[in-house]
């Protein structure tokens, strides 16, 4: 990245740090992280053109790389999605993650504790460029008595503010996955709706499954498009396991047993949710444990938190699609237009559920 630009990105984002230490509830600290590990992304920018004419890269890098700008084209021409300069630069962070996301609830209920920022508005979660920084924020939650998860990140959209970069976090899957980041990342450029992580988030979710399926279609994969159905099949299956779970822990909080009561119940519920993940990958995939690593790390409310985020309005958005005449860029500025609606109004519009029989991705 050149000086200037780097130096316009460190103005741009002083700028905005004092406004921000007004109107959030997070203090300069936490900003300050924020803007370092930002910034130290920028640095470490290298055009992926002069990458791929240097000639250098080993053969799997080189590979990552051209498919990126493929993919980033398809966004623009096929999707409706933002053409400007993200992902035309790449990172290498060395990183397991390039940040980590606290989310926290109370003991006994699924409401995830809120956090305020100028630009992302009230979302339920904070992020940490340093994975110790947020295991020390999490284990103070911990003490105030929450149930708290860390959640490591392979992106993260500025919005558009910035040109995002290609990390070298988002190469390390399956082709169709790296797809279904940009396509995510990007459609958060295209439209973000402040303190509605639902809306954003389920309509960023519709178009990478959109997404995906039709890049698979028209770039000459079909062959890929029966495994990727095959993984989000079970991406469906295991939301109904969860969403199962969350109905019985929220009946559980909202009844009148004693507290220590509800603890135990609590654990029964997470012991069954376990059990039950075995049954559907014994009887359902075939053995294949396609969300094992989920439950590595223990289970509590917050791991449960988020769920509705990234799936509650994907029926509404589907439907939305298909009322568009499958047409991306109509679909787009529709979803802008559910994204003006009054707050009760797009909420029931989110919630209303999908058809009986239904494909998960209508072509």
């Amino acid at each position: 990245m050149k000086k200037p630009a780097l130096l316009r990105t460190a103005l741009a984002l002083a700028l905005l740090l004092p406004l921000i230490q007004v109107a959030a509830c997070a203090g300069p600290g936490y900003y300050a992280q924020a803007i370092s590990g930002h910034l130290g992304l920028m640095r470490g920018r290298q055009e992926i053109s002069k990458i791929l004419a240097a000639g250098d890269s080993a053969p799997e890098l080189t590979h990552k790389l051209e498919l990126a700008i493929e993919i980033r084209e398809f966004a623009t021409a096929q999707l409706g999605l933002p053409d400007n300069g993200s992902y035309t630069h790449f990172v290498r962070t060395g990183r397991a993650a390039v940040t980590w996301n606290v989310v926290a609830t109370p003991e006994l209920s699924l409401e995830p504790r809120r956090w305020c920022f100028l630009v992302a508005g009230c979302v339920p979660y904070r992020g940490y460029f340093e994975q110790e920084a947020a295991t020390r924020f999490a284990g103070r939650l911990a003490t105030d008595g929450l149930d708290v998860a860390v959640s490591p990140a392979v992106a993260y959209s500025t919005l558009g503010w910035f040109e995002d970069p290609l990390l070298d976090t988002m190469l390390r899957y399956r082709d169709e996955r790296l797809a279904a980041v940009m396509f995510h990342e990007l459609a958060h450029q295209q439209l973000y709706l402040r303190g509605d992580t639902v809306f954003n988030e389920s309509y960023a979710s519709f178009v990478e499954e959109i997404g995906v399926t039709l890049w698979l279609r028209l770039s000459g994969r079909e062959s890929q498009l029966s495994g990727w159905r095959d993984q989000q099949q079970a991406a469906t299956q295991f939301d109904a396991l969860l969403l199962r779970a969350r109905v019985s822990l929220s009946e559980l909080y909202a009844g009148n047993a004693e507290d220590d009561g509800k603890r135990q119940s609590k654990a029964a519920i997470f012991d069954q949710l376990q059990v039950d993940y075995r049954d559907l990958v014994r009887e359902s995939w075939q053995g294949r444990d396609f969300f094992g690593g989920w439950f590595a790390s223990e289970l509590n409310n917050a791991r449960l938190a988020l769920f509705n985020s990234y799936r509650g309005g994907i029926c509404a958005f589907s439907a939305l699609y298909r009322d568009s005449a499958k047409d991306m860029k109509r679909f787009h500025a529709r979803a802008a237009a559910q994204a003006g609606l009054a707050a009760d109004a797009r909420r029931a519009w989110l919630e209303q559920p999908c058809p009986p029989v239904a494909s998960q991705v209508d072509l």
